[in-house]
């Protein structure tokens, strides 16, 4: 094969950084897809959709090892009745 010149070459990269990036795309999205159904069984409705998106902002602004122990120091409460 011949040897490819550097503008073949800077093709060929840009396009493996295109597909790169749609595979990508696509594992954000199917993990996030995962993570959307698995609120589809916890009783969220009991929030805010403000409250909602300020606990998961926060959880993920301090990350998930933070999050989960400061939310497991917590007292134990009974869940609110709708």
């Amino acid at each position: 094969m011949p040897k490819m010149t550097e503008r073949e070459r800077l093709a060929d990269l840009e396009a493996r950084q295109r597909r790169i990036s749609d595979e990508i795309e696509a594992a954000r999205l199917t993990l996030r897809n995962r993570y959307a159904a698995i609120v589809t069984d916890l009783p969220i409705e009991t929030l805010s959709e403000r409250d909602f998106r300020d606990i998961l902002t926060q959880c993920l602004r301090v990350g998930a090892a933070a999050s989960v122990a400061a939310l497991k120091a917590l007292p134990a409460t009974a869940p609110p009745t709708p």
